[in-house]
């Protein structure tokens, strides 16, 4: 009697060995690039699959944005500057036929390409323009990245510089570049009062040479500063008009 039923369980083996072979499910964000013989067939997905055993194979690509670190890298700007740069690079795939066809381990190659990409961009530039311009820099390197990627099907979302890492005597340098720029600041701030304070005393001049009440007026305000209180000076105020004829005079006289 068991031996009537091992030819049932052997096609049950079999076709259980064929099904498991040939049903592939793929999800959302998944797709699938189908080889049929070795030549390429199409791309399937998301979904249920269904392959030829031994005849079709599939290759899973996953749509989602990858994050990878940058390694940091050795850059000497052009104003002969060695910083260690670091970044992210986002990026996600496209095509999935040209991500499996056109290279061999597309992260690999883009990593690497980003790598290269990075030094020469962040070469040409001083080094002040790393620390000030990292957005302009990001979007500079991102095009670049996302046209060359572009014959692999893959769409470089965007890269970020992370950290941009001096040595310790360029560290000092920047902070006495700084220091010194706030004193030249500074400076030139004195001497802008310097010049306004001139010319409004210029201003002043003018006004109590037209009008001599006002030289009165200041007169008696001088007085008033002189003789507050806790004060030892003894002021003993004259007349403006006395002065006055004082110096007709000694011109007469002269």
């Amino acid at each position: 009697m068991t031996l009537d039923y091992l030819p049932y369980l052997l096609v049950a083996v079999i076709v259980a060995i064929f099904l498991s072979a040939a049903i592939r499910i793929l999800r959302e964000y998944q797709r699938g690039v189908i080889f049929t013989l070795g030549r390429f067939t199409g791309v399937k997905g998301p979904g249920l699959i269904i392959l030829v055993p031994f005849v079709q194979q599939m290759v899973k690509v996953d749509l989602r944005v990858v994050v990878h670190n940058v390694p940091p890298q050795d850059v000497i700007s052009r104003d002969n500057v060695s910083v260690k740069v670091n970044a992210v690079l986002y990026f996600r795939i496209i095509d999935p036929e040209r991500a499996i066809i056109k290279v061999e381990d597309f992260m690999a190659a883009t990593s690497q390409l980003a790598q290269t990409t990075l030094r020469s961009v962040l070469g040409k530039h001083e080094l002040d323009e790393m620390l000030a311009e990292r957005d302009r820099l990001n979007a500079d390197i991102q095009e670049i990245l996302d046209q060359q990627t572009d014959a692999w099907g893959i769409k470089v979302a965007n890269i970020e510089i992370k950290d941009i890492d001096l040595a310790e005597n360029m560290v000092r340098a920047i902070a006495k570049q700084a220091e010194a720029e706030r004193l030249r600041r500074a400076k030139v701030i004195n001497a802008e009062g310097e010049q306004q304070a001139a010319e409004k005393l210029v201003e002043a001049g003018r006004i109590l040479a037209r009008e001599p009440q006002a030289m009165q007026l200041r007169y008696f305000a001088a007085l008033h500063d002189v003789a507050g209180e806790r004060s030892s000076t003894v002021v003993f105020p004259l007349p403006m008009d006395l002065l006055g004829h004082l110096g007709k005079h000694s011109g007469e006289r002269s």
